[in-house]
């Protein structure tokens, strides 16, 4: 399916080696955009930029960069603008977790998850946002969680991350209301990616919630169709939104009657 409205844009994707990342790019490709691929893999972003150019004659730049050196990040985005010019789209997908009751999670493991999930999502924001709100254009998409709006035992930290993740989106969008630049957060719930190889050491989660687990592609297409659009949100799976919307008003309850479920990491 190739999407117009993307023919010829700048699309920059963090996190772009693997998973929903290099599953936004593709479909990016497909649909005639160019591409700036970010992550701390550079390997995997060489043999993924010769797969996409040779598939799609676009063009493919990528760039080694891990998100959480906040100095990496000014100076790739700077090397970005003097590349291709302007950002038309920016996808802040990269991220990490690790499932630790809170007082098993060391110090490192938090300050870890801030800098890569929070500080470094807005720090790549921070780089596009002047030249957005000048051109008056543009879209910035943040992937966050469906653990930002509902925090379960043993995600107390990577849950924080996240709910600062969606209060940040949340104000930028009203921000940037006035100058055309769009805003949207992506909160899915568990994705068949490599995520769970450090999030869930010993497989039980991915083992318990295996048949609710959503497939990159499919939400690397939802994020696809959103670009250039008003979409303020993306919730996946639907069922599961339902259910952060119960927990706001009924949270007590929901936190009792979801106690077992809630268990399953």
């Amino acid at each position: 399916m190739v999407r117009e409205q993307l023919t010829g844009k700048n699309i920059v994707i963090t996190g772009a080696s693997g998973g929903i990342g290099a599953e936004i790019a593709k479909l990016c490709a497909a649909s005639g955009a160019n591409l700036v691929l970010l992550a701390r893999s550079i390997e995997k972003l060489k043999q993924l930029q010769t797969d996409l150019q040779e598939k799609h004659q676009v063009k493919v730049d990528v760039f080694e960069l891990d998100v959480s050196d906040t100095d990496q990040v000014q100076a790739a985005f700077q090397q970005i603008f003097a590349t291709i010019g302007q950002i038309d789209i920016l996808v802040n997908n990269a991220g990490f977790g690790v499932f630790r009751e809170a007082h098993l999670a060391t110090i490192d493991d938090i300050k870890g998850m801030f800098a890569v999930n929070v500080v470094g999502l807005m720090a790549c924001t921070s780089m596009v946002l002047p030249k957005m709100r000048a051109m008056r254009s543009g879209h910035i998409i943040n992937i966050a969680s469906q653990a930002g709006k509902i925090a379960t035992p043993k995600s107390s930290v990577y849950s924080a991350t996240k709910h600062a993740v969606l209060g940040y989106t949340n104000s930028l969008r009203m921000e940037l209301a006035d100058y055309n630049v769009q805003v949207t957060s992506v909160n899915p719930g568990p994705i068949a990616t490599n995520f769970f190889t450090i999030a869930d050491e010993k497989g039980t989660y991915v083992k318990n919630v295996q048949r609710f687990m959503l497939q990159p592609e499919y939400v690397a297409g939802k994020v696809v169709d959103s670009m250039l659009t008003k979409t303020r949100e993306i919730n996946l799976p639907r069922w599961m939104n339902m259910g952060s919307i119960v927990y706001v008003l009924f949270p007590r309850l929901f936190e009792r009657i979801g106690k077992r479920a809630f268990n399953q990491k």
